[in-house]
């Protein structure tokens, strides 16, 4: 069911979220957020804090203990399960363990996202090849994604987690495996998919990836929301180049 109260241009609102684990363990407590329509947003914080169970309830992978979140328009509280996939196709999640299936090649785990939006399939391998072109793997197109190094894993991990161009990207950790050269091209991408309008919130603990830049920056402690920078939605001619790679998507 969609909401009807969430001004159009949010796109992920929490309402004093708090999450608790039995017996008594508090992930998150009173968390308050919202990220417009466009915007790029860093969630901060100590392994712990509470970063990745956020991420996953945003994306309903879990429910909160109390609450309201809406996300795309929909009241995460009144969603049934079988609109579930309405929400799941506004979301491009990469997972801090991957998540890949490590017996199939590098080009069907990135495939699968788009093989439920019954995307043509000289279409899919189009936008893998340029994917992986973007993220310097289009070597290990047909490699066993069981094969690859951590950093390998990681990045396929983001290439099928942006492969429909999602209105939101979760990037958990996208670049905790990564030398500075293969973060640069990630974020490159991450920005261009924002200037053809995707929202991010990215969960890290490196901050070269914000240092310089004008997003918000949002830290979690003990599940608690600390700290907020000044917002700014991204526009195209205000984000620079940080590597020359081709327009792929």
């Amino acid at each position: 069911m969609a909401s009807t109260t969430i001004p159009p241009d949010v796109m992920i609102d929490l309402i004093k979220v708090s999450k608790t684990y039995p017996p008594e363990v508090q992930a998150l407590v009173d968390v308050s957020l919202s990220i417009q329509r466009g915007e790029i947003v860093y969630l901060t914080g100590m392994s712990g804090a509470g970063k990745t169970t956020l991420l996953r309830l945003i994306s309903r992978m879990e429910k909160p203990t109390k609450g309201m979140i809406d996300v795309a328009g929909f009241d995460l509280g009144k969603l049934p399960q079988r609109n579930m996939h309405l929400l799941r196709r506004k979301i491009g999640m990469a997972y801090q363990d991957f998540k890949l299936l490590p017996e199939r090649t590098v080009a069907d785990n990135i495939a699968i996202a788009m093989e439920v939006l019954y995307t043509p399939k000289r279409t899919m391998e189009r936008r893998t090849r340029e994917l992986l072109e973007q993220l310097d793997l289009s070597h290990k197109y047909a490699t066993r994604a069981g094969e690859l190094s951590r950093g390998e894993q990681q990045r396929v991990t983001i290439a099928r987690a942006v492969a429909n161009v999602p209105e939101i990207i979760l990037a958990d950790e996208p670049t905790g495996n990564l030398d500075g050269e293969t973060t640069a091209r990630v974020m490159d991408l991450f920005y261009r998919l924002n200037r053809k309008g995707s929202t991010l919130l990215i969960a890290t603990h490196d901050t070269r990836l914000y240092r310089h830049d004008k997003d918000r920056v949002i830290e979690l402690r003990f599940g608690r929301l600390q700290s907020a920078a000044q917002t700014r939605v991204i526009k195209a001619e205000d984000q620079p180049e940080t590597t020359e790679i081709q327009e792929g998507l």
